[in-house]
């Protein structure tokens, strides 16, 4: 009965109105902080972009990344982020919810059949787009990247940007990834690491280092707020 509902377009447009609604309320409600700023540079040239990523269990935080670089990088005025999320329901109901956050979303995958879906990120970063990706979604393995992400660094000679965010007060989803849920009135930290570079011929020494960069902003993130890791 409730996979029936969770199929029904109303129901799922219900959802991500409430869901985009409560995380905007966390949002203003949470005392941010950024670290890392510097590591924004590959953003700050006009016309010039970056591959963004993150680990899935930290994509309900991760607009505030957005927020704080349209703050801090005057030359992203004008141009998008897009997210790429999985073709299935939990990805069109993420694609709705991050729409509250002047986030579009790219529909694909990093991994399976991802031919399609790369060239349409690699046509919007030309043009001059974000690309946020997370390495080990839509299912996981935990903290395990797939090679789109660097095979996509590779072909674009772009960088790739990590990220990671975290809030005091929080609860953890008993999902595949272990989810970061945040809750309203705590303080919350965005960390933004330094520039990944993958060299054409680098892709599986690219995802190693995507991996480990990634993992490392998560951990700056939980020790700056004192949250001990799982």
């Amino acid at each position: 009965m409730l996979k029936r509902l969770l199929r029904r377009p109303g129901t799922l447009a219900l959802g991500a109105w409430l869901l985009g609604r409560y995380l905007g309320f966390v949002y203003a409600t949470t005392r941010w902080r950024l670290v890392g700023e510097e590591h924004m540079a590959p953003l700050a040239v006009q016309g010039s972009s970056a591959v963004h990523c993150f680990w899935h269990e930290r994509l309900p935080l991760m607009p505030m990344m957005w927020r704080f670089a349209k703050q801090r990088v005057p030359a992203l005025a004008g141009r998008r982020a897009h997210v790429l999320v999985s073709q299935h329901n939990d990805g069109r109901l993420i694609g709705d919810v991050i729409a509250h956050f002047d986030l579009a979303t790219v529909h694909g995958s990093s991994s399976k059949g991802g031919a399609a879906s790369m060239l349409s990120m690699l046509r919007l970063l030309r043009a001059g787009d974000v690309v946020a990706i997370t390495p080990d979604g839509p299912r996981g393995p935990r903290r395990v990247a797939a090679p789109g992400t660097a095979a996509l660094a590779a072909a674009s000679g772009l960088p790739i940007v990590p990220g990671a965010a975290a809030t005091t007060r929080h609860i953890r989803l008993k999902s595949w990834d272990r989810m970061m849920l945040p809750l309203p009135f705590g303080r919350g930290v965005v960390v933004v690491g330094a520039p990944v570079h993958v060299a054409r011929d680098g892709v599986e020494a690219g995802q190693a280092a995507v991996e480990a960069a990634l993992s490392a902003c998560c951990d700056a993130a939980d020790a700056a707020l004192g949250i001990a890791p799982v």
